[in-house]
């Protein structure tokens, strides 16, 4: 019993860190390939979890090996062009200046209700709005609607903006985040005298807290309604 649980463990851990090595993305988001080796490790992980009777480096070789070689497609399909194109395959343009490619439609096997299912999850439900589209190695759709169907943006009417950027997370669940802090040259003193001003007096009472790139603090306080300081 206790041997089967560490076992599991050990193979859990292997899996997770194997699943790490190999990239932060989605499932959808992955290569033919990359999704293949996925299922292989699921499945070489199972076994020795199951089989008592097989020794644990029988389990881990296979998992470590599908890992090697995965790591080296990916640097080899990063290095070379036409090694991408062998290994994750080549986008294919199933729109193009709004007239449907038929013969790609035939080559993928995608048929036109695919394709319009895709275009509404976009937005973009009427085939003439479309101006490209673009079916990805990893099988998502790219849509590039025409021009005058896009949604208007500030530099099409000519209008100044400013830069925004990402605000900075201060405080998690009563923790203060020091390191975050000192990236924007203030301290745990700052942010403590900043929350009394609006009523807060220990950090470990603020749920979330934030600065944005204009110097303006976000909190929220635990169990309290959401509130804002400018």
């Amino acid at each position: 019993m206790v041997i089967g649980i560490i076992r599991t463990l050990v193979l859990f851990a292997v899996v997770v860190i194997s699943l790490r090595i190999m990239g932060k993305r989605q499932v959808s988001q992955l290569q033919p390939y990359e999704l293949v080796i996925v299922i292989m490790l699921s499945a070489l992980a199972a076994i020795p979890m199951e089989e008592t009777g097989i020794p644990l480096a029988s389990g881990l070789f296979p998992i470590l090996t599908l890992l090697v070689v995965q790591v080296l497609l990916s640097y080899t399909a990063m290095k070379s062009e036409r090694a991408r194109g062998v290994i994750c395959g080549r986008p294919s343009i199933l729109i193009r200046n709004g007239h449907i490619e038929e013969r790609e439609l035939t080559r993928l096997r995608y048929n036109v209700n695919d394709l319009l299912e895709q275009l509404r999850s976009k937005n973009l439900p009427n085939i003439a709005d479309v101006e490209f589209a673009v079916l990805e190695t990893n099988g998502e759709l790219s849509v590039c609607p025409k021009s005058q169907k896009r949604p208007v943006v500030p530099a099409d009417m000519g209008l100044p903006t400013v830069y925004e950027g990402l605000p900075v997370t201060l405080v998690i669940d009563g923790r203060v985040l020091e390191k975050n802090l000192a990236g924007v040259n203030l301290n745990a003193d700052w942010l403590k005298a900043e929350l009394r001003q609006f009523g807060v007096a220990e950090l470990a009472d603020v749920f979330f807290a934030s600065l944005d790139t204009e110097g303006r603090l976000f909190y929220q306080a635990k169990t309290r309604p959401v509130k804002k300081a400018v």
